[in-house]
This record gives structure tokens, sequence and C-alpha cells, in this order.
């Protein structure tokens, strides 16, 4: 198995990292050893493979630009292939469509598509749109309108999610493979509360359910799935630290385990992943642990392809922290596995 990890670069962001690093993962210690590093546009923070993992794109914090890389098939090396236009000015997440045929990007303000050739290169985008909708309360954090900050898949392919951290929403559209053209959704948005943020959400694996991570108020909300209609509704809300912590924290990633019987969260500033069980009646969350995460802001995890194992980005640390997920009680158990890399900030796996 091989890793892709997109780091923060600049200065702007006090950050150490050099670009993409790439590791290969040992199938009998789980120990990770660098492959290279790939010094590359500046702030590759977020990556995303295709789904015959042949390619590797990337979209950057503080930039316009999103690029594509090839994944050489014997040393899983990349090799830079070009880059487009993002038609915004910071890029928080991408994804690939599940046909293979475009790259997803939330750009900043909005949200852009780009073709994929079949060499993997990207085309001119065929679509950019800046989602309607008020700025919430934190001008630091909402002062500049919409901010999708993810985008992602239903189950089914069918419709295109994006949790909107800057006016309080999370916005649904389909896109339309033979134009490259999104259209929203009918409802187009469900509306979070004000100032929380929407940041990130994850889909329920064989229930119609998801939930979402919320930046700014430190929540998750559980929201029931229609796949059918294509909308989102609420049916409840809970913090994602304990009720002693009283300091500042905001929410960052989520995740589903396999099983659907439990919910990850990551906490900045209390610095821990927060375990919930799944309801087995309803689908509500009810907290069963946090497990610090060995360092500081945890921007980023995500579970290996098998689902028993997470991996930790603490961005402010410098280090990638591995987790054994316990199948029973759902809890995450360290390792001692820790890899040391600048500004970790996204991990993405290729088996």
């Amino acid at each position: 198995m091989y890793v892709y990890v997109g780091s923060f670069t600049t200065t702007k962001r006090k950050a150490r990292g050099k670009g993409i690093s790439v590791h290969h993962v040992d199938d009998a210690s789980g120990a990770w050893s660098l492959v290279e590093t790939f010094e590359t546009i500046p702030n590759p923070g977020y990556v995303a493979l295709d789904r015959k993992q042949r390619f590797l794109f990337a979209s950057h914090g503080d930039g316009d630009s999103v690029s594509a890389y090839a994944i050489d098939p014997q040393t899983h090396k990349l090799q830079f292939l070009n880059q487009q236009p993002s038609h915004g000015d910071n890029g928080p997440h991408l994804m690939v469509d599940p046909s293979d045929q475009y790259v997803i990007c939330a750009n900043g303000p909005g949200i852009v598509v780009l073709p994929i050739n079949k060499d993997g290169s990207l085309s001119p985008a065929t679509d950019a749109v800046v989602p309607p909708g008020k700025e919430g309360p934190y001008k630091r954090e909402q002062g500049l309108g919409a901010h999708p900050h993810q985008v992602l898949f239903d189950p089914s392919g069918r419709f295109l999610i994006s949790p909107d951290k800057g006016v309080d929403a999370t916005h649904i559209y389909r896109l339309d493979l033979g134009s490259g053209k999104l259209v929203p959704n009918d409802p187009p948005s469900v509306k979070s509360r004000y100032g929380a943020g929407p940041r990130h959400l994850a889909f329920h694996p064989s229930r119609p359910f998801a939930y979402q991570i919320n930046e700014l108020d430190s929540t998750v909300t559980t929201y029931q799935w229609d796949g059918v209609r294509g909308t989102l509704t609420p049916v409840h809300i809970i913090p994602t630290t304990p009720a002693t912590f009283v300091g500042d924290n905001t929410g960052a990633e989520i995740a589903v385990a396999p099983s659907g019987l439990f919910v990850y969260v990551s906490n900045r500033g209390h610095d821990s992943i927060a375990t919930f069980a799944v309801n087995v009646t309803d689908a509500t969350l009810t907290p069963i642990g946090w497990e610090p995460t060995q360092g500081k802001k945890p921007r980023f995890f995500t579970l290996d392809p098998g689902g028993k194992m997470l991996y930790v980005a603490n961005e402010d640390s410098d280090t990638i922290v591995a987790f054994r997920l316990d199948a029973k009680s759902g809890l995450p158990v360290p390792t001692g596995l820790i890899v040391h890399t600048g500004s970790p900030s996204c991990i993405a796996f290729s088996d």
C-alpha cells in the first residue's frame, strides 16, 4: 500500500511542508517509508486519486489553481502533468466524480468543475458557481460570504454535497455529465445553526443518514438523507468536546466506520479524536470517548482502506500518528507509530 500526503508549504501559513510526500506502507509491520517528496505548486493542502488510482489531483491553500499528476505504476512516484485555474483563491477540498470524468474542487468562494483528459491532465473549467447565502456572524471566518469547504457525492453518485462554512448551509447539486455543469437541487440547500460553520460531511455506509462536523461551534449534526429527492433533514446535534472542556476549539474532520457503528471527529484545541456510537434505532450519536491525537491541530484524519486503522495529521506538530481501531469498542488505540512530515493536511491511500 502507498500513501500520498498533502501539506502546507508557505510562510504565510507558518508551514514547514515541502510538497506532496509519497510513502510505502509495509504489509507486516505497518511502518511507513518515504519514497519521495515531490515539490509542487505551493500548499498542496488536499489531494485525491481517481478511481483507477492512476492519477492524483491537488487543490492548493491560498492558491488559484488545481494541479494534476500521473502516478508511475511501478515506483508510485509522481509526474507533474498540468494545472488549471480554479476560478477561486483558496482550495480546501477536491474529489473525482464517480465516473472519473471530472475533478470537482471547492475553490474558496465556490465550486469549480474541471474535465479530466485521457492522459490525466485537466482541461479548463466547464463550470464555476458561487452558492447563494448570507454570511454568518464570525467576520474572520465568514465575513466574505460563501466558502464551501468540501465537495462529495452521496452513495448513489447522483448528488453533489457541499458544506459551506461561510453561509451556514449545506448545498446540494446534480452534476450533468454531458456538459460538466452543476445544477442546483430542489431545494438547493439545508441551513445550519447560525454561526455553526459547516465543514465536512460523511454518509452512513448502509443507512439513509449523514453526519456533519460544524467547525465554528464544535458540533456534529445528524441528518436523515433522502436519496431520491436529494434532501438532508436535521434530526440531532451534539457537541464534539467533553462537557468539562472549557477552552477554545474548532471541529475539523469526520468519518464513519465501515461497520456503521461509530463516527469519528477531530477537535483542534482539545486536540483529540472523539468517538461516537451510532444508535441502532434512529442513527443519532452518543459520545463514548476522546483520544488525544499526540499532537497539535489535527486538521485531518482518515481510516485506512480496510477500516482497521485511523491516521491523524497533526498540522502544527508535523506528525502523522497511527491508531488501531478496537473492533468491539470502536475506540482508537495508539500503536506507537509516528510519521514525521512537515505540516501534513491530507492523507490519500492507494492500494
